[in-house]
């Protein structure tokens, strides 16, 4: 096998997921498991659960990843990398515990981890590791020989990420009546988190105050910037544009990430910007809060203002960001042989951090987190 499809030391490939609701069944004890240790009330959850319930009860989230395990497959034999890919999910069936399980029965001992989120945050990086280091708890608990399990890189950077989304930017213009296009405004969106979490993300040297945003905030610039460029080399247009916010979920005193994308329409629309296209980066592919913040919520926000929108898609399960995947998992593989592998970036940030250092997106309170500086292999309570 030639050098550069070696995934030894890896055995398997996880794709971890948030998971869930496949049925009007599944929401609220969904939401439970989301929301576990917070004391929310069950009524409350089913407030909450409304925007499922819009849906019948099923999140996309669950068959986008089954297109992406097809797409990693299909690229992986093709590619000629022989590594079986498992999926688990955070709070939903198939729930991480059990896959690790079988993966441990199936003799895996060496296994990558790939996040579905690109960016460094606690939700988005270190509650992942978090959940990982319980389910080995788990398994170590059941007498079962606990694995290894190293975190794929963030890969918000990675070209296999961003082109995709930059030929999503491109279509939504296209979608766009043609009178209004060329003076159309970028909404790049994201989860917004609460400003501590964004200040604390990313490594302690990155972490900042007052509200801006620690390395959360900066990758997702940075992917925004190489996107406008992207966008103004193909078109011969620079289309202003702003990061901006959706998805808000905490209490009203606690201050979250702004503007979110409701009122930046209100402002651009008072400014009398002609259109709009949101292109929702911060999310691998169109899950709920994508099908129903921007295409439900803002966009009859938008029909209410009389202002053109287009959203464009996310990454989903492209066949460029299954070769990413192959690419990162390669990449890690090779730099656990002492190899020193190329690292795809784009933008002015350099590939992120293989291993999460101690202080990386600090969790709210100590837990345990696996796969990384902190992680001593050893389950919690062993």
């Amino acid at each position: 096998m030639p050098e550069q499809s070696v995934p030894a030391p890896y055995d398997a490939l996880l794709l971890l997921s948030f998971g869930g609701p496949e049925g009007p069944d599944d929401v609220v004890p969904f939401l439970e498991n989301v929301t576990r240790g917070r004391g929310i009330p069950r009524e409350r959850l089913k407030e909450v659960g409304q925007h499922y319930f819009l849906f019948d009860g099923v999140s996309p989230i669950n068959a986008q990843n089954r297109d992406l395990l097809d797409a990693l497959r299909k690229d992986f034999a093709e590619h000629g990398l022989d590594l079986p890919v498992y999926w688990g999910n955070r709070n939903w069936a198939p729930y991480l515990t059990d896959t690790l399980r079988d993966m441990v029965r199936d003799g895996r001992r060496r296994i990558a981890v790939l996040a579905t989120s690109a960016y460094a945050s606690y939700s988005g990086c270190r509650q992942y590791r978090e959940n990982l280091a319980d389910a080995l708890a788990a398994l170590e608990a059941e007498g079962l020989e606990v694995p290894r399990v190293d975190k794929l890189r963030h890969y918000f950077n990675h070209p296999g990420f961003v082109r995709p989304m930059v030929d999503g930017v491109l279509a939504s213009l296209a979608e766009l009546p043609e009178e209004v296009r060329a003076g159309a405004h970028l909404a790049f969106t994201t989860h917004s988190i609460p400003t501590a979490a964004a200040d604390t993300s990313g490594r302690p040297e990155e972490h900042t105050e007052g509200g801006e945003g620690g390395a959360y905030v900066a990758q997702h610039l940075d992917v925004a910037q190489v996107i406008a460029e992207a966008v103004r080399e193909e078109t011969g247009i620079a289309h202003p544009w702003q990061l901006v916010y959706q998805s808000r979920s905490g209490a009203p005193h606690i201050p979250w990430l702004e503007p979110d994308i409701c009122d930046h329409l209100e402002t651009l629309h008072t400014q009398g910007v002609p259109a709009v296209v949101m292109a929702p980066i911060g999310f691998v592919s169109d899950h709920m809060e994508v099908k129903y913040d921007l295409d439900t919520e803002a966009t009859a926000k938008a029909a209410e203002l009389g202002l053109p929108v287009a959203r464009s898609a996310t990454v989903g399960a492209d066949p460029r960001f299954a070769a990413a995947v192959r690419d990162l998992v390669l990449e890690r593989a090779a730099a656990e042989r002492g190899r020193s592998p190329e690292r795809c970036a784009l933008g002015a940030l350099a590939p992120s951090h293989d291993l999460c250092p101690v202080g990386c997106c600090p969790a709210r309170s100590p837990r345990p987190a696996a796969a990384g500086a902190d992680w001593s292999g050893v389950p919690a309570g062993a």
